[in-house]
């Protein structure tokens, strides 16, 4: 194992604990800035960035509207969708303590809800709300959250979920991709748990989800070999408590957020037992920087196109809620042909990892936003620097380049803007190492 310099070591945790570095961050020492990014406490650029005023929730034609208002609530729908994913993106831009966005983030892959299917960005930001609130608490309060959530409740067809005529979709996959994982329940779990989450509807109008009491079961369930009236609250609560939980969270958590390795058994042991019967995620995400794996060089991870841009505006002090209309636009065109938006996961099992994100077309259309923001970036300390190839690379939080990159880079040093997308798609900033 080769184990990182201490400033790298800090250049990673900004990596999976933020989206990278700003100017002056890697002079902080390891200790400070783990403290910093777990220990919350007032963010003024997350508070400057409050959510959009969307207006009225659109697709409110109903269902004896003719085509062209159908065809006006559509396009208002998605109008409003890249309205919040726009800003989001610029909140990610904008938070001091970025640990809070990425754990949202990262919750938000989790809990993967698609905007697609719910038609209803309102939601879908009440939903990024309450996963904001609880993204460095306690994963019980998060959970029993998320089961009755409005956007999820109509992504896995909770109003289609009645006494009589359970619907299993959210069941199955709270137990199998939210809390469990694969091969720790049977399919009478999965039926017997959708009767408890039974009568839990959502409207796209509303503000909230609420429980109709004639559409819920009230009778006896028997799930993981308990028996009683279980409600949606303490059938999370039930599942949770299995032996298998636990593991399962923490092994998702360090999948995104240290290495697509599952952790030794001794390590799992140590994540577990920091997690603890609260269930307390910052904790865990304390005990995750202290493993080795963390420190070791060879645990690299591809950052995800999301996660790849919002570090890059933050690292060239660009803020999309600063640009014009047009150019925000791009932004979110650019994400789109790399193939991931926000609040848009492709499935309930949310993004790829790892290779899947270096793909040719990626590639170009990484190129081609990396250049986009460079555009807008204030660059006078690269472009008067001496060697400009290493002051890009010092403004990224990149310490060195390898010799084939600072050979590609040589052949742009006298375009400080194209010098700066290029190193902003070097293999030394799109993969965190």
């Amino acid at each position: 194992m080769v184990v990182l310099s201490e400033r790298a070591s800090v250049r990673r945790l900004h990596d999976r604990l933020g989206f990278g570095p700003r100017p002056g961050d890697l002079d902080r020492g390891f200790t400070e800035t783990r403290d910093r990014l777990l220990g919350g406490g007032p963010d003024a650029g997350a508070a400057g960035t409050p959510p959009p005023e969307l207006g009225p929730p659109a697709g409110s034609s109903g269902q004896n509207a003719d085509a062209m208002a159908k065809k006006q609530d559509g396009a208002e729908v998605r109008a409003q969708a890249d309205r919040a994913a726009g800003w989001w993106l610029d909140r990610m831009a904008a938070a001091d303590l970025a640990s809070v966005e990425r754990l949202t983030w990262f919750w938000h892959g989790h809990f993967a809800t698609g905007e697609q299917k719910v038609r209803s960005p309102w939601l879908m930001l009440a939903q990024n709300r309450t996963q904001r609130e609880h993204a460095l608490g306690r994963f019980t309060d998060l959970a029993r959250a998320m089961v009755v959530d409005p956007a999820m409740l109509l992504w896995l067809d909770g109003n289609k979920n009645r006494t009589g005529s359970p619907n299993e979709n959210l069941s199955r996959e709270f137990m199998e991709l939210f809390a469990l994982g694969v091969g720790h329940y049977r399919e009478d779990d999965v039926r017997e748990a959708a009767r408890a989450l039974t009568g839990w509807t959502a409207a796209r109008g509303a503000t909230g989800a609420r429980l109709i009491p004639k559409r819920h079961d009230d009778g006896v369930k028997q799930v993981l070999g308990v028996s009683g009236d279980l409600s949606a609250e303490s059938l999370v609560d039930l599942v949770l408590n299995r032996p298998e939980s636990a593991p399962f969270v923490a092994g998702r958590i360090w999948f995104r957020l240290v290495s697509a390795a599952p952790p030794p058994a001794d390590t799992l042991n140590r994540l577990v037992a920091a997690y603890g019967s609260a269930r307390d995620i910052r904790s865990l995400l304390r005990a995750i920087t202290e493993e080795p794996a963390f420190h070791d060089s060879a645990t690299s991870l591809v950052k995800q196109p999301v996660e790849w841009l919002a570090g890059l505006l933050r690292a060239l002090g660009v803020r999309p809620g600063s640009l014009d209309a047009k150019t925000r636009a791009r932004l979110l065109s650019g994400l789109r042909a790399m193939g991931q938006i926000p609040f848009q996961p492709p499935s309930v099992g949310g993004w790829a990892a790892g290779g899947a994100w270096l793909t040719s077309s990626s590639g170009v259309a990484r190129l081609e936003l990396a250049r986009l923001v460079a555009a807008h970036a204030d660059l006078p300390a690269v472009a008067t620097a001496h060697d400009r190839a290493a002051a890009i690379g010092d403004r990224l939080g990149v310490d060195r380049w390898s010799d084939r990159t600072r050979a590609a880079l040589a052949h742009v040093t006298g375009d400080v803007r194209e010098l700066s997308a290029l190193a902003a798609c070097a293999p030394e900033y799109v993969v965190s190492g």
